[in-house]
């Protein structure tokens, strides 16, 4: 696939409006770094023009972050039954969510351990761009802290596909190309 059709694609799911698990008390933040206590709004690196926010991700969506946190890795996953038979067809998989990191990631993701920052989603407002991410304005204090050594087991325990590649841009392609809910994170960092 050009780049110029992996642009076109991705602008076209961007449009997409973003979809949020109904119900969410309890919203995620993983970390690294396990003596966060207070989390303060701030501007993301990749995206200066954006307003100071505190971001946190709901249980559905957590393994995208079960990585270290400069792993490239992308994921895609279904929603209904619809979506599942394309998944299942176009990834050959049973899983309802595939996550993918690059070969040179493995022993980082064996090795490693994050942290699992809890909180109360009341302050906390759905963001539009991304799938079960949710943003607070204004300060805001986990109310409990998790840590977890095994990044393998938390993918297997929740039925997650995890598949490891020389490279992602393969991947992506298809995973742009099936039209279904898809993420990529981190991917300046992916090998081109």
């Amino acid at each position: 696939m050009s780049e110029e059709q992996r642009a076109e694609l991705m602008a076209r799911a961007v449009e997409e409006p973003a979809v949020h698990t109904p119900g969410v008390t309890t919203l995620y933040h993983y970390s690294e770094d396990g003596g966060l206590r207070r989390f303060a709004p701030h501007v993301p690196p990749t995206n200066p023009g954006h307003p100071p926010q505190v971001w946190a991700i709901d249980e559905a969506h957590s393994p995208l972050y079960w990585f270290p946190r400069d792993c490239p890795r992308i994921s895609v996953w279904a929603y209904d039954a619809e979506q599942q038979a394309i998944l299942t067809d176009v990834f050959e998989t049973e899983a309802s969510r595939v996550c993918a990191a690059e070969i040179s990631w493995l022993d980082r993701v064996r090795s490693g351990h994050i942290y699992r920052y809890s909180f109360d989603a009341a302050g906390f407002r759905p963001w539009e761009e991304a799938d079960g991410q949710y943003i607070a304005d204004d300060v805001r204090y986990p109310t409990s802290v998790d840590r977890y050594d095994d990044l393998l087991a938390l993918h297997i325990a929740a039925g997650v596909e995890l598949r490891f590649t020389p490279r992602l841009g393969v991947l992506m392609d298809r995973m742009l190309a099936s039209r279904l809910p898809f993420s990529f994170v981190r991917i300046r960092d992916a090998s081109r």
